[in-house]
């Protein structure tokens, strides 16, 4: 396993980390056992960076990742987030709280979930727009303080409340959506991050499992399924993005990978700074996307792979309007 540093921080993590929110929410059926079972096997495997929030599962991801790593604390490094908001009754409402008070309360309830002394990451999942980010900041500050923080991340943020944050507290990480059909970062948030000395966290770099090429078909989603209320993968917005990963797909079978190893290969490619953190419920892939970790890109290759997913290349935006307003703040 490789491993990089986040940002000039002292914290490094495995060159590839796993998202675990799909294990308790979002994604079709779960099952414990299997997801505890690839957190072991990801361990086992040299992954020290485990990824969770809050707002997984209402709570129950946090409590997943406690017990997956009991006895296996000094193995790994713990990143979860804070503020976003749900209600029990109505799942599907949200809102977003960075309030002092809240931050302090969002700490000590992921402390008990997870059944840890401390956080090694802790990211805001959201920037509250109603309070300043000096003061949000400030209380993930005094966490640190007191022992119950290591590190301060944040999470979509805009360049602007990334540069006031840092003033405020070091930050360690951003993390946001980036993969071959979500490129936003490279306009300037990358840039930032490198300026800053600030670690970028992909998420979602198989696309929400769109760029593995096993998703052909809308009725094959559960019920439940985050996806069915996605823009990009309604409508014609679909079939367009189909088409996308079709031609993914013939570059990796050139290759000799998969069309997900071909996308998680691109993403690592773009530097050493950047940590992805794909996420998987089930050992098997949970293999397939560590091998992507011994895939070379030639320049030549890295240039077919622009010319088929350049910047703008999906059909549709990345979430539904109310929540696209809570990116880039």
């Amino acid at each position: 396993m490789e491993y990089r540093r986040l940002g000039k921080s002292a914290l490094v993590v495995s060159a590839e980390g796993l998202g675990c929110m799909g294990m308790s929410e979002f994604y079709g059926a779960t099952d414990e056992r299997e997801s505890i079972a690839t957190i072991h096997l990801a361990i086992e495997r040299g992954v020290t960076f485990l990824d969770t929030a809050d707002v997984y599962g209402m709570g129950r991801n946090e409590e997943l990742v406690g017990r997956a790593v009991a006895g296996r604390r000094h193995q790994v490094i713990l990143a979860t987030k804070f503020g976003i908001l749900r209600d029990p009754k109505h799942p599907e409402r949200r809102g977003v709280s960075g309030k002092p008070e809240y931050v302090q309360k969002s700490c000590e309830d992921s402390l008990r979930r997870l059944r840890v002394a401390a956080i090694d990451l802790y990211y805001i999942h959201r920037v509250d727009t109603d309070t300043p980010i000096e003061e949000t900041i400030g209380a993930m500050a005094r966490l640190v303080e007191q022992g119950k923080v290591r590190y301060l991340g944040l999470s979509e943020a805009g360049a602007k409340t990334i540069r006031r944050a840092h003033a405020t507290h070091p930050i360690t990480a951003l993390q946001s959506e980036y993969s071959l059909w979500s490129r936003d970062p490279e306009d300037e948030i990358l840039g930032l991050c490198r300026e800053l000395g600030i670690g970028f966290v992909p998420y979602s770099p198989l696309g929400r499992g769109f760029l593995t090429g096993q998703i052909k078909r809308f009725e094959d989603f559960a019920p439940d399924d985050y996806r069915r209320i996605s823009p990009r993968f309604l409508g014609a917005n679909f079939q367009k993005n189909l088409d996308l990963v079709a031609r993914i797909e013939e570059l990796a079978a050139r290759k000799g990978c998969t069309p997900g190893q071909l996308a998680l290969a691109w993403v690592l490619a773009q530097g050493g700074d950047l940590t992805p953190i794909p996420g998987t419920k089930r050992r098997k892939y949970l293999e397939e996307n560590l091998a992507a970790l011994e895939i070379s890109l030639s320049r030549e290759e890295l240039a077919q792979i622009d010319a088929i997913a350049p910047k703008g290349a999906a059909a549709g935006e990345r979430y539904h309007e109310e929540m696209m307003k809570r990116v880039g703040i």
